[in-house]
């Protein structure tokens, strides 16, 4: 009769690496004298100085995000390849590591989240809330109809100067941020009239219905996509923003960053 190491022993058999996220400086220390496979601390900080290290901007609640997004900040950073056997070590009911996943990594469930969280100017807590608001629209609409919406994410100060208001500006004299509940409800309700949503790196919405003004001249996005996305991508390679687009004609959501598209989401399978 097999015993537990016979059975579990699997999990860890033929891995080409370990992902230890958050872990203790003694738990690291453990593995890293393992010689033949590699050993990669994942973690808002190295705070026990791995010599191969995936930052997480978030610590990711949610435990499937924190692996999904951990693989594909070691793919990024070309740590792990596609196809790698990967045995991740994370927590969950306590304060040491106590659950181990066996997931192979693969480049074609590439995302972009990374690169909109890790490479985005903005906090990482604001742009997740304003991609998590767009999604949320993405399901639900505005009043059961589907709506688009244009939010653009940091470096507020040069997207205002490259861009015009088309009416009045409800958050001029304001101090709200995103991730309010009731200023989230105040988004949708804004969301269903023309014109971007300006907000700064620390989440404070500083303007809405404004008109961007930058060049589309280079900006390359894909067929099919209208001058709400082209708005968004010109205005990300102008600053130093990233756009987040609500599509009200295929009801995805999608993400550029430096005039490139780097994310696009089903809200229904976000």
């Amino acid at each position: 009769m097999d015993g537990l190491d016979d059975v579990f022993g699997d999990l860890f058999s033929s891995v080409d690496g370990v992902l230890l996220f958050s872990p203790s400086g003694s738990y690291y220390e453990r593995f890293a004298a393992i010689e033949e496979v590699d050993v990669i601390v994942v973690g808002t900080e190295n705070e026990v100085g791995a010599e191969t290290f995936v930052e997480l901007p978030l610590a990711f609640d949610d435990v499937a995000d924190r692996i999904k997004f951990g693989i594909e900040g070691a793919l990024e950073q070309e740590v792990i390849e596609d196809g790698d056997e990967l045995a991740c070590a994370t927590r969950i009911f306590a304060d040491e590591i106590d659950t181990v996943s066996r997931v192979r990594a693969s480049a074609d469930a590439h995302t972009g989240i990374y690169d909109l969280f890790a490479k985005s100017r903005a906090e990482p807590d604001v742009v997740k809330s304003v991609l998590e608001l767009a999604v949320e629209l993405g399901k639900k609409g505005q009043k059961g109809k589907p709506v688009g919406a244009l939010f653009i994410v940091g470096d507020a100060g040069k997207v205002m100067n490259k861009s015009r208001p088309l009416s009045y500006n409800p958050f001029e004299k304001s101090h709200v941020h995103v991730g309010d509940q009731i200023v989230n409800v105040m988004l949708k309700e804004f969301s269903r009239l023309d014109g971007a949503f300006v907000i700064s790196d620390a989440g404070k919405i500083v303007s809405a219905y404004r008109y961007l003004e930058p060049s589309a001249e280079g900006v390359d996005i894909p067929k099919g996509l209208g001058a709400r996305h082209m708005a968004g991508g010109a205005i990300t390679r102008d600053t130093n923003a990233v756009a987040i687009v609500l599509s009200e004609s295929d009801g995805l959501v999608r993400a550029f960053k430096g005039g490139e598209l780097i994310l696009e989401v089903d809200p229904e399978a976000y």
